[in-house]
């Protein structure tokens, strides 16, 4: 069983940044991929980052640029850097962890207002 706890999500005005984490915990060797998602009202959850157990990583087109997911080995923790925030990435961010099966965070409010 793997547990992931989010933090890090808030307010913010457009044009500002805010850094996600996630930190993993319970079994999570072989962990295959850690990423985000994000789902917004009216909307399915979709993919905005992941990074692979090689350290490739893999971004919305929307986002790209804009975010950056980064990972910490030894703390077992995902970073999610969000620069330039847009209305448009208001949302409710996922943290998803694939050992290969996959596990979710409780989700975090992200909310950016112009």
């Amino acid at each position: 069983q793997v547990t992931l706890v989010e933090s890090g999500g808030g307010s913010v005005e457009t044009g500002g940044s805010l850094t996600l984490s996630c930190a993993a915990s319970g079994s999570i060797s072989r962990v295959a991929s850690m990423g985000w998602f994000r789902q917004a009202p009216g909307k399915e959850r979709a993919l905005v980052a992941r990074v692979f157990s090689t350290d490739a990583t893999r971004y919305a087109d929307s986002v790209k640029g804009r975010f950056t997911i980064f990972r910490d080995n030894a703390k077992n923790t995902v970073y999610l850097r969000m620069n330039s925030l847009k209305t448009e990435d208001t949302a409710i961010y996922y943290c998803n962890l694939a050992n290969p099966v996959a596990y979710w965070g409780q989700g975090i409010q992200v909310t950016v207002s112009s």
